[in-house]
């Protein structure tokens, strides 16, 4: 989410901006609103200030569903955590994904293609 406001990298915030633009049923994960959140902060130089990030993730509520952490979710990112040689952060989005039965997460993160059915999809290499 970060890359639809960050204009150094044109070619990433166009397919960004675009993703985000055509998920009209997308999942707004809480740690991921947090995480864009605090990157943001880097884009305070290039005229992209907090007052317009917290108005983007309230923009965001107003399209997408909101999944907020459970204990389940901790339970899951443990297990995901061992299994796969993940770490916290990133088993916690995986298994938040799928608690909110999301079947598909954008990131360019992570290596792997599946996880327990959710397909993870590196939007950048599609595109290049």
């Amino acid at each position: 989410m970060i890359y639809v406001h960050d204009p150094r990298d044109t070619n990433k915030q166009g397919i960004a901006a675009s993703l985000v633009a055509n998920l009209t049923d997308g999942v707004l994960l809480w740690q991921v609103a947090c995480e864009y959140l605090a990157a943001s902060r880097k884009l305070e130089s290039l005229g992209y200030d907090k007052s317009q990030a917290y108005q983007y993730i309230r923009d965001l509520q107003q399209v997408w569903y909101t999944a907020l952490p459970t204990w389940n979710v901790i339970d899951r990112a443990e297990e995901l955590m061992k299994r796969f040689s993940l770490s916290h952060w990133d088993s916690m989005i995986i298994a938040a994904c799928l608690e909110a039965n999301v079947q598909t997460l954008y990131t360019e993160d992570f290596g792997y293609e599946v996880i327990d059915g959710l397909n993870i999809v590196n939007p950048f290499k599609l595109h290049s």
